[in-house]
């Protein structure tokens, strides 16, 4: 009797140690990233013709963001503050920067034979990233999906700035195909089976574009999201027993136009017959546009569930963050229908409007943000954020001290539901389209537009009572225009890369 009453202790001892230990352990961190996903196309932000169940359950039982912006209106340098907590006045990459010295990067033939040719300039290797604080921090890191921000064989790939693990796209340029001739593992090509063809192909002359037969060969073998996913789950089984941190970049749902067929022939039927799009030099054709763009973000969508589902099946579900959110606005080309779809709706749409610029359609983007039993569910907030407050705030959640000089705020108070510190402003800059720059201040939003054609005047809107940027105020509040005028002055330092350089500022 004594024997067994001294076993039931010792098992109940360990018991309590396994459970204490499970409740010490620091949280899970997946930062789940759609890519040109408009702020108008999940059904939580009012999209009505495209299905996101599991984006919307996201929300539902989380937080959902309605003043959240990237940090960029283009890929890489909002991926770049996201992961340094910079701004684009402090930040080393500032644009996409092709790197197209050294040959026709954009040739996927040639780029396939040289590995030379494929990726982008990168990133410093003594950046500080949100992947080194985490790793140094007793975290698994793994990065899936597109990276972006330094080329294969050069410092900027992601082991060496903080990742154990990635898979998918280097190389941006890469990811306009869905049908890859390669991805990446670490540091090791994998080869795919699929064809490898230029971007600038078209129907074959003889076809009909009206037979979805037509379009055949832009549908192969191995397609690069469901790999990248496969990789993703592996992680989360492998890493069950210890804190990850996950960044799930997709490359969805970004041109071109390509979705798995059965998720196409759903919004066939809903959507009906509809006229093909025949393609340009950057972006397949595609016999149902508008079908196809909405599998696209369907597909994501049931990816982001299965995510959960095995979290739930690994039992870390409840001691997992999930973040989402999209990298910029929806795109204006290639066969996207953002009028059909209302893309960015509430704010205004369209070239000019969206992806690539600094007005709200191309930086507002969706953010949610689950963590149960401690972000209270079905609750929306109005904070004012940007993706340069994602690395302290995901610092502060896992317990660990982010770095300095970072313009950066953690909102983690917000996620909790507790009281928290404002930001005075926010920035950006962006050294494409003519040059621009932007200031959030309150209800106050001031752009400049076409500096490199030497505007330096200040367009002013009320967010209040002009959300679509209509009706530019600056005569009515000069002082206001002071401000922000001030603000884009101190918070612009010239960039390193010659690139990004605005001669117009005075660099």
């Amino acid at each position: 009797m004594r024997k067994i009453t001294i076993t039931l202790l010792l098992s109940f001892s360990l018991f309590t140690c396994n459970s204490k230990k499970s409740e010490q352990q620091p949280p899970n961190i997946i930062f789940f990233l759609a890519d040109d996903l408009g702020y108008g196309e999940v059904g939580l932000y009012g999209q009505q013709k495209i299905k996101t169940p599991n984006i919307d359950a996201l929300g539902k039982n989380g937080m959902k963001f309605t003043q959240h912006y990237s940090g960029a209106p283009v890929c890489a340098p909002a991926r770049y503050v996201f992961l340094t907590g910079k701004h684009m006045g402090h930040a080393y990459i500032r644009g996409n920067d092709e790197w197209s010295a050294r040959g026709d990067v954009w040739d996927y033939e040639k780029a396939f034979k040289d590995i030379n040719l494929e990726g982008q300039r990168p990133m410093p290797k003594n950046t500080v990233t949100i992947g080194k604080l985490l790793k140094e921090s007793g975290y698994k890191t793994g990065v899936f999906g597109k990276w972006g921000l330094g080329a294969p064989e050069t410092e900027g790939v992601p082991n060496l700035q903080g990742f154990d693990y990635f898979y998918g796209y280097n190389c941006q340029r890469q990811a306009h195909n869905l049908y890859p001739g390669h991805l990446w593992e670490n540091t090791e090509k994998i080869l795919l089976n699929n064809e490898i063809f230029s971007l600038k192909t078209k129907l074959d002359p003889q076809s009909d574009p009206y037979d979805e037969k037509s379009y055949a060969k832009f549908s192969q073998n191995d397609y690069a999201p469901e790999k990248i996913h496969e990789k993703a789950l592996h992680f989360i089984a492998d890493n069950k027993e210890n804190p990850f941190f996950m960044y799930y970049a997709s490359p969805l749902p970004h041109l071109p136009l390509q979705a798995p067929k059965a998720y196409v022939d759903e919004y066939r039927k809903e959507f009906g017959d509809e006229e093909p799009y025949l393609g340009n030099n950057s972006y397949f054709p595609n016999r149902y546009p508008r079908a196809t763009y909405a599998a696209m973000i369907s597909y994501l969508d049931a990816q982001l569930g299965e995510l959960v589902a095995k979290l739930k099946a690994e039992g870390i579900y409840k001691n997992t963050i999930i973040i989402f959110s999209s990298d910029n606005g929806p795109t204006y080309l290639g066969g996207v229908d953002f009028n059909y779809f209302e893309s960015s709706k509430p704010l205004s749409n369209g070239y000019g409007r969206t992806k690539g610029f600094v007005h709200e359609g191309g930086i507002r983007v969706p953010l949610i943000a689950s963590w149960p039993n401690h972000i209270k569910p079905g609750t929306v907030t109005n904070h004012i954020s940007a993706f340069y407050d994602l690395m302290p705030t995901i610092c502060e959640l896992a317990n660990i001290n982010p770095p300095e000089h970072i313009d950066g705020l953690s909102f983690k108070s917000t996620l909790l539901g507790q009281q928290q510190k404002q930001h005075d402003f926010l920035y950006w800059e962006f050294p494409s389209y003519k040059g621009q720059q932007a200031v959030r201040m309150g209800k106050w939003k001031g752009v400049r537009k076409n500096i490199f054609k030497g505007n330096l005047s200040i367009e002013l809107y009320d967010l209040e009572t002009d959300i679509k940027e209509q009706n530019n105020v600056s005569n009515l509040y000069p002082d206001i225009v002071k401000k922000i005028e001030h603000i884009m002055e101190q918070e612009h330092e010239p960039a390193i890369n010659t690139k990004f350089k605005f001669k117009e500022l005075g660099d």
